[in-house]
């Protein structure tokens, strides 16, 4: 089970001596969402489900990762829909032994930053206070999953739908 939130990033910390890893995925289906990924040097293939969770207060899902081959993700990349996302993600310690996972993208999506965080329950999600370094919560919008951001031609245009999408849900308060 994955239950994460996602926020802005008011300001980005120093990231010297930061782990970090370098990531580029791209999507098989969406709906249930099949993704492959290389990390680094690791191969993974991911599918991921909503069905049945709430999302009210933090994205979950059921989420299942198996290790692929790098010949089996180089095979399934020519497979992907979309453009494979290219991102470097920048692994922070916070209280709790909580990690903040800081993604600034690169290539098309040249930048987008922004910061996800993983909970073992919802109610730990509800409780989190973030650090100062971290903006407006976007765990409820659609143009932060990286499903989504496959499909967006680049920032530019990701940028515009962003804005789209916020006036949207500023409108139905």
């Amino acid at each position: 089970m994955e239950i994460e939130r996602k926020y802005l990033v008011k300001e980005i910390p120093v990231l010297d001596g930061v782990e970090k890893k370098k990531i580029e995925q791209g999507y098989l289906c969406r709906g249930p969402v099949v993704r492959i990924r290389k990390s680094n040097e690791d191969y993974i293939l991911t599918y991921k489900s909503k069905l049945g969770l709430s999302q009210e207060h933090a994205i979950q899902n059921r989420e299942v990762e198996l290790p692929l081959t790098k010949e089996a993700y180089e095979h399934l990349k020519e497979k992907t829909d979309g453009s494979l996302i290219q991102k470097t993600r920048y692994l922070l310690p916070l209280e709790e032994g909580r990690t903040a996972e800081l993604d600034v993208f690169e290539g098309s999506l040249s930048g987008l930053a922004f910061v996800e965080v993983e909970f073992p329950s919802e109610e730990a999600a509800m409780q989190f206070v973030p650090p100062v370094w971290f903006g407006e919560d976007v765990s409820a919008f659609h143009s932060f999953s990286n499903g989504y951001l496959s499909e967006v031609q680049d920032y530019e245009a990701w940028l515009h739908a962003w804005e789209i999408e916020k006036n949207d849900f500023l409108l139905k308060k």
